[in-house]
């Protein structure tokens, strides 16, 4: 989950995972896999921070690393 502040100045915890699309209009918009959007303070860059940081906590980055890495040794065995 990540923590955001929403226009009116309230806190928004998100599942990092639902996140669909990020968008600058000039406001951060998020859009999630379900449809929902919410409008946020913290810039698109900042979105994606937090977001990199939540995969990070989960374990959810390095996935493709480790897949290319075996299939590197797959292909090396055969």
């Amino acid at each position: 989950m990540i923590t955001l502040t929403t226009l009116r100045e309230t806190p928004l915890v998100l599942n990092a995972i639902l996140i669909e699309a990020v968008r600058s209009t000039p406001d951060t918009t998020i859009q999630l896999v379900g449809g929902q959007t919410y409008v946020v303070k913290e810039t698109l860059e900042e979105v994606k921070a937090a977001t990199i940081d939540f995969y990070r906590q989960v374990g959810l980055t390095g996935l493709n690393s480790a897949r290319r890495l075996e299939d590197g040794r797959r292909k090396e065995e055969e």
